[in-house]
C-alpha cells in the first residue's frame, strides 16, 4: 500500500457516503478499476465501480437509503448500482475466480480485495482507492498499474495465457483499451509477450458470443483513432473470427506492371478521416440526428460519435475483391462493387448479430450511394443530380458527404487537393439546390388515393406510373415541387392515357 492519494480524486460526496456506510456495516470496500486509471489519465468519469469485501449488494442498498436513490440489483451478476448526482456507482462484492475450459462463464467464489484484483484483465485496471477512514485514499496497487499507465503498457496481472485462455474476450479488450488510450501525446502499447499469447490463444474466440464482441468493436470504432484497433486485430489474428471479409481487402496483385490501391489500409485510413471529420463537426454543432419522441420525428444537435457511420466507413469497400477486374485499357476496375457491398450488408449484420432495423438500412444506405457525391465532383454538377442525391440520401445527405470527403485519399497532395476543391462545389450545390426546391424529406405531392378519386379507378399500374413520373419531373427540375405544378402535370399524362377525371372541378 502506497501513500494517500490527495489531488482531489475522491473529493464526491458520495465517496464518503460509502466510506461510513461500509465502517458501519463492518465490511471495507474500495474504488477499483477504470474510474482510478481515470483519474491518473485527467479523463472525466461518471461510473465508478466499488468493490467490497462483503456483500456489495447489501452495501449498496445501505448507501441507496442514505442518499435516497433507487438501487437496481442484478441477482445474476451478483452486483448492484445506483445513480447519485449524475453519476452511476456500481457495487460488487470481491470475489475469486475460476474457469472452464469451454466457457468464459466463471466459476465464483466470495473472496479479498487481492483476490479480486488477481482476476482484472489488465493492470491499469486493477488499481484500487481505498475508502477505510485509516487511509481513505491510499492506492492499493500490487502489480505496479500505476507505472504500467505512465509508461503507456497494456499488461496483465497474472501470465497472459491464463487470461486469456480464462476470458478470450480479454484479448479483445486489450485491443480496446491500447486504442482508446492512445492519444496524441501518449501512445498505449500492449506488451510483446501479451500480443504473442493472443496469437496462441486466438482460436479461444469461437467460444465467445457475437454479442459481446461486437460491444468491443464498437467501442473501438468509436475512438479517435479506430484503425489502431482493426490493424492490432489482423496483427494478432482475431480479424479472421470478428470480421473476415476485412482480411480479403488485404494486398494488391500487380498485372503488366499496374497495381491497385491496397483496399485494406484505404479503408483503415477512411475509417481515421471519417472520426476526424465527424469529431470536428460535433465540436462545431454541425451534424443532427432525427430522434422519435412520442411518436413524433425531431432533429437533436449530434453530441456523441455514429458508431453506425463508423461501420458504413469500416464496410464501404468491403465488395471490392469480389468485384476486382483487369482491364488492359482501364488498368484495375471495381464496378459496381457499392451495390453489392450494400447487398452484403444485411448478411454481415446478421453473422455479428447486430441490429437488422433502421440502423442496417442505415449502413446500407451510405455503403450503396459511397460513389454517387463522387461522380459529381468528376462530372458537370447539374441541378437535377443534386436533387436525386438529396432524395436518395435524405436526412443522410450530411453523413454521406463527411463519409466521401473522407474516401477521397491518394499519395498525390494535388490530387486530393483538386478533388477536395471539387467536392466543395458540390457540397455548396447541394446548399443551393436543398433551400430552392425542400428534397431532403421529399414526398410525393400526388398521392395514389388523390389519383383514384379524380378518375374514378381502382388500384392498378397506372397510379404507379402517373406517381413515378410526377417524382422524375420535380428531381429532373422539368416542375416545381408543388401541388399546383404537379397536379396540372399529372392530368397532362393522364389524359395522354385516356383518362378523364369524374369528380367536379
Amino acid at each position: 500500500m502506497s501513500q494517500i492519494i490527495n489531488n482531489g480524486f475522491l473529493d464526491h460526496k458520495i465517496f464518503q457516503i460509502v466510506s461510513e456506510t461500509a465502517a458501519q456495516m463492518g465490511v471495507r470496500a474500495f474504488v477499483i478499476g477504470g474510474y482510478v486509471r481515470d483519474c491518473f489519465l485527467g479523463r472525466p468519469s461518471k461510473d465508478i465501480d466499488i468493490v467490497v469485501e462483503g456483500s456489495g449488494t447489501a452495501l449498496a442498498e445501505a448507501v441507496g437509503e442514505k442518499v435516497r436513490s433507487h438501487v437496481s440489483v442484478f441477482k445474476n451478476f451478483g452486483t448492484a448500482m445506483l445513480k447519485f448526482q449524475g453519476i452511476e456507482i456500481e457495487f460488487v462484492g470481491a470475489r475469486k475466480e475460476s474457469y472452464r475450459r469451454d466457457s468464459r462463464k466463471p466459476i465464483v467464489e466470495d473472496g479479498t480485495l487481492e483476490d479480486d484484483q488477481l482476476r482484472r484483465d489488465f493492470t491499469i485496471n486493477a488499481m484500487a482507492f481505498s475508502l477505510q477512514k485509516e487511509d481513505f485514499g491510499a492506492l492499493v496497487d500490487p502489480f505496479g498499474g500505476i507505472r504500467d499507465l505512465a509508461a503507456g503498457i497494456i499488461r496483465t496481472p497474472l501470465d497472459p495465457d491464463t487470461t486469456y485462455s480464462d476470458d478470450p474476450l480479454r484479448m479483445v479488450r486489450a485491443i480496446r483499451f491500447a486504442t482508446k488510450l492512445t492519444t496524441d501525446n501518449q501512445t498505449f502499447t500492449i506488451v510483446p509477450e501479451s500480443l504473442e499469447s493472443i496469437r496462441r490463444n486466438r482460436e479461444r474466440m469461437e467460444i465467445l458470443s457475437k454479442e459481446r464482441i461486437v460491444e468491443e468493436l464498437n467501442k473501438i470504432l468509436v475512438t479517435d483513432k479506430p484503425s489502431i484497433g482493426f490493424r492490432l486485430l489482423d496483427q494478432t489474428g482475431l480479424l479472421d473470427y470478428v470480421l473476415p471479409q476485412l482480411e480479403k481487402l488485404k494486398g494488391v496483385e500487380t498485372v503488366e506492371g499496374k497495381g491497385h490501391k491496397e483496399n485494406f489500409s484505404h479503408t483503415l485510413e477512411v475509417l481515421d478521416n471519417v472520426a476526424s471529420a465527424e469529431k470536428k463537426a460535433i465540436a462545431e454543432g454541425l451534424l443532427k440526428d432525427s430522434v422519435f419522441e412520442d411518436g413524433v420525428e425531431t432533429e437533436k444537435i449530434r453530441t456523441e460519435p455514429n458508431v453506425w457511420l463508423r461501420w458504413a466507413a469500416l464496410l464501404h469497400d468491403i465488395a471490392k475483391p469480389a468485384t476486382k477486374k483487369y482491364d488492359p485499357v482501364l488498368g484495375w476496375t471495381f464496378h459496381g462493387h457499392e451495390v453489392v457491398g450494400a447487398r452484403w450488408i444485411p448478411k454481415i449484420f446478421q453473422s455479428l448479430k447486430m441490429p437488422l432495423n433502421e440502423k442496417m438500412k442505415y449502413v446500407q444506405k451510405l455503403v450503396g450511394l459511397h460513389l454517387r457525391p463522387i461522380a459529381l465532383v468528376t462530372d458537370e454538377v447539374t441541378d437535377s443530380a443534386v436533387r436525386r442525391l438529396l432524395f436518395d440520401a435524405g436526412n443522410d445527405i450530411d453523413d454521406l458527404m463527411l463519409l466521401c470527403s473522407a474516401d477521397i485519399t491518394s499519395k498525390n497532395p494535388r490530387k486530393v487537393a483538386r478533388l477536395k476543391a471539387n467536392f466543395d462545389l458540390v457540397k455548396t450545390k447541394l446548399v443551393e439546390v436543398e433551400a430552392k426546391d425542400a428534397i431532403r424529406n421529399f414526398k410525393n405531392p400526388i398521392t395514389g388515393d388523390y389519383v383514384m378519386t379524380l378518375f374514378g379507378i381502382e388500384p392498378c399500374n397506372t397510379i404507379g406510373v402517373l406517381k413515378e413520373a410526377v417524382k422524375n419531373a420535380i428531381l429532373d427540375g422539368e416542375i416545381e415541387n408543388s401541388f399546383e405544378a404537379a397536379d396540372k402535370y399529372m392530368r397532362q399524362m393522364a389524359s395522354g392515357m385516356g383518362l378523364t377525371p369524374v369528380v367536379k372541378e
